[in-house]
C-alpha cells in the first residue's frame, strides 16, 4: 500500500489547538515555523518530543510542521504532542504503535475534554463566593 503524500492531524488541550502536517522529508520538526530545538522552556520541548522519541528513527524520514493557536505554553505543548502522535499513527499505519502510545499515556491519542468553568454571579470566579456576615 502506498504511503500518503501528506497527513493532517489535530490536537486540543484547554483552549489550545494544534494542527500538525506530516510529509516525507528529512526529519525536520517545526513548531510555529521555528525548529523544535529552539523551543523554550526545555520541559515544554521534552513534552512535545515524547511521541517522536517513542517511535525511534522512523520519524527521521518525515517533516512535521505544527501550527499552534490559543492557550498557554503547557496547554499548547500538550496539544502539539497529541497532534504529532496522531499524525505519526496516520502516516506509519502500525496498530502496535497506537497501542504503545495508549499504554504510555492515553492523552497522546485522545484530546483532553476538560474546560474551564464559566464565572458565575456572586463571586470572583466559577466557585468562589463573596462571604457574608450576619452580625
Amino acid at each position: 500500500m502506498k504511503a500518503p503524500q501528506i497527513v493532517l492531524a489535530t490536537g486540543k488541550r484547554k483552549t489550545a489547538v494544534a494542527r500538525a502536517t506530516v510529509r516525507k522529508g528529512h526529519g525536520l520538526v517545526r513548531i510555529n515555523e521555528r525548529p523544535l530545538e529552539l523551543v523554550e522552556p526545555e520541559m515544554v520541548r521534552l513534552k512535545i518530543q515524547e511521541p517522536l522519541l517513542m517511535v525511534g528513527d522512523r520519524w527521521k524520514s518525515l517533516d512535521i510542521s505544527v501550527d499552534l493557536q490559543g492557550g498557554g505554553i503547557v496547554g499548547q505543548a500538550s496539544a502539539a504532542r497529541t497532534a504529532i502522535a496522531r499524525g505519526l499513527i496516520a502516516w506509519i499505519k502500525d496498530p502496535a504503535l497506537e497501542e504503545m502510545f495508549k499504554r504510555y499515556d492515553r492523552s497522546l491519542i485522545v484530546n483532553d475534554p476538560r474546560r474551564k468553568l464559566p464565572k458565575r454571579p456572586g463571586g470572583r470566579g466559577a466557585r468562589a463566593r463573596r462571604q457574608k456576615s450576619y452580625r
